[in-house]
């Protein structure tokens, strides 16, 4: 139990004796052993996280304190002699509620706003109840991105099979898992075997009675999820436009046009200096070396 020194006769102002109770209860919970409970709290930016403040049965709150702990510590709001208050100087004014069941409401979140809280109770006999929550604010998931790969050209697969890499990727964001689902089949799940890199790509065997089979990857983080479909048969075996090449066939020609190229840039860089004025010089150079051949 906590005591509050009370001067007889003192008239205080009413900012003084709340300043007054605020110290005490933080000395009491510093000095005094309280019941502590901690909880877990997700959030989304943009959105709101309600803190819920609870207490044992019976508990009768006769003064509250709310505080950010971590990554600094600020004061948010206090309940005292029936007043709620929220104006306090801190990263969180302005975005603060305190309901009357002395829940407190953040909102609307910002990403820099995960950390742990505190909230004080304290009861007419003067008990104290302490409870911790670490709140975690996640960004909104975005759309993902989907790209299909051909394993190997059409003519080198096997008739009428098509083996494909679909690649998955969420842009800008953290602490996110992935998921595959073969839509338009009872069974949604895929097998772990056909994937890699986190999950992020799945290698997948198609025939010609998946002509029509999507795939779904699926992006999700504990607040937010979407996803991207595509139907793979669509890039297999140049079932493209007709006189529309595949990127591979673009490889074929561009790569060897390109070490042409190169390889043509080096010559002349090697013989640049033996044309023109140096010509015979380098001839002079050359000479010695074809009249002294190896016996």
């Amino acid at each position: 139990m906590c005591w509050i020194l009370v001067v007889e006769g003192a008239h205080l102002p009413l900012w003084s004796m709340a300043v007054w109770s605020l110290w005490s209860l933080l000395l009491c919970e510093a000095l005094f052993p309280v019941v502590v409970t901690s909880v877990q709290v997700q959030g989304q930016v943009g959105g709101s996280a309600l803190l819920v403040a609870e207490r044992p049965p019976g508990f009768q709150v006769r003064e509250a304190i709310w505080r950010c702990l971590w990554p600094s510590e600020e004061l948010l709001a206090t309940f005292f002699r029936d007043s709620l208050e929220t104006l306090y100087h801190s990263r969180f004014l302005g975005r603060t509620q305190l309901h009357s069941n002395l829940s407190l409401e953040l909102r609307p979140l910002e990403s820099g706003d995960s950390g742990n809280f505190s909230v004080l109770l304290v009861d007419k006999e003067g008990r104290a109840w302490t409870q911790t929550l670490q709140l975690k604010v996640y960004d909104a998931v975005p759309r993902p991105v989907v790209q299909v790969f051909i394993a190997i050209s059409g003519d080198a697969q096997p008739l009428k099979t098509c083996q494909v890499f679909l690649s998955c990727w969420a842009p800008n964001i953290s602490d996110i898992t992935y998921s595959w689902r073969r839509e338009g089949t009872l069974d949604l799940g895929v097998e772990p075997g056909e994937l890699f890199m986190d999950r992020q790509l799945l290698s997948v065997s198609l025939g010609p009675g998946d002509k029509g089979v999507a795939y779904s990857c699926i992006v999700s983080n504990p607040v937010s999820w979407d996803l991207a479909t595509v139907t793979p048969w669509e890039s297999c075996h140049r079932e493209a436009a007709p006189g529309k090449a595949s990127y591979k066939d673009a490889l074929l020609v561009v790569v060897p046009v390109l070490l042409l190229l190169i390889l043509a840039g080096l010559s002349a860089w090697c013989w640049g200096p033996c044309s023109g004025k140096k010509k015979d010089a380098c001839a002079d150079e050359v000479a010695p070396e074809t009249e002294n051949p190896l016996v």
